[in-house]
């Protein structure tokens, strides 16, 4: 009699690099998050194809190339992970690592995921936040561990309110994880911090800097990565899963584009 074996399943956390439609972005960052996509089709292709083998079209099956694509993006577009040189051009006083230079170790771990879809849009996490959503999965951090903010964000993905309307992290709370030895954090909003008009508008009325980029700005003193639009977090378990958010290879970048990955491990007969 064989014993129960264990079954991975593989939860994708990745959005679309896609073409957004009319209206969808909106404001002085649409340039920036917008994805352009040319695709170019097998019959566009074929004479190109034809030629390079020294062929003509009949000897093509269908008479057809090879489909390929042009794409004009941010390094930030879709699910990606900034690093620390996305931040500041330093990081605890050192020259800040750039996406090819994060050692891949750091970005493969253990997954904990933390609910905090009750903060609305332009509201910070707070320390407490944090804590309580600990607390509410009888979790303690561990050094290592992979931090992910479930808000359920990507539930609005192809609209203009995913671009616009979500919470962000805090530098407190930030702070807090990195402390406990956390290395890597995640949220499925579109950035980690909250969206720009609600910090500059906070900040026109007290004059603040600390509200600028609050999370973020805490890389410059201690060293962290974090990614941004990720997806189906309600898939997750709190904890017990292993996860990884490898980037593409871009020289000397400030963050790349990432297939971020769960992977649960369950009972199977």
């Amino acid at each position: 009699m064989t014993g129960m074996r264990k079954k991975q399943r593989f939860i994708d956390l990745s959005v679309a690099i896609r073409l957004p439609v009319d209206g969808e972005l909106r404001g002085d960052l649409a340039p920036v998050l917008a994805a352009d996509i040319q695709y170019i089709s097998h019959r566009d292709n074929a004479e190109l194809s034809a030629r390079m083998w020294g062929a003509t079209l009949a000897d093509l099956p269908g008479g057809l190339g090879y489909a390929s694509e042009q794409l004009n993006l941010s390094s930030h577009a879709g699910t990606h992970l900034d690093a620390p040189y996305h931040y500041h051009p330093t990081s605890e006083g050192a020259p800040a690592k750039t996406i090819d230079e994060i050692p891949l170790e750091e970005l493969y771990g253990h997954g904990v995921r933390l609910d905090l879809r009750h903060k609305k849009p332009g509201e910070n996490v707070s320390l407490q936040d944090i804590k309580d959503a600990l607390a509410a999965i009888d979790y303690t951090i561990q050094p290592g561990d992979i931090v992910y903010l479930w808000f359920d964000a990507d539930k609005t993905f192809g609209t203009a309110d995913y671009w616009n309307e979500y919470p962000g992290m805090g530098a407190e709370a930030t702070r807090y994880l990195l402390d406990q030895g956390v290395k890597v954090l995640g949220t499925d909003a579109v950035g980690f911090d909250r969206p720009f008009p609600y910090t500059a508008a906070e900040f026109q009325r007290t004059g603040d800097r600390a509200l600028l980029w609050e999370a973020h700005f805490v890389g410059i003193e201690k060293e962290y990565y974090h990614v941004e639009k990720l997806a189906n977090l309600d898939k997750l378990p709190p904890y017990g899963f292993t996860t990884m958010v490898f980037p593409i290879k871009l020289e000397k970048c400030s963050g790349a584009w990432c297939r971020a990955v769960a992977i649960v491990e369950e009972e199977s007969s």
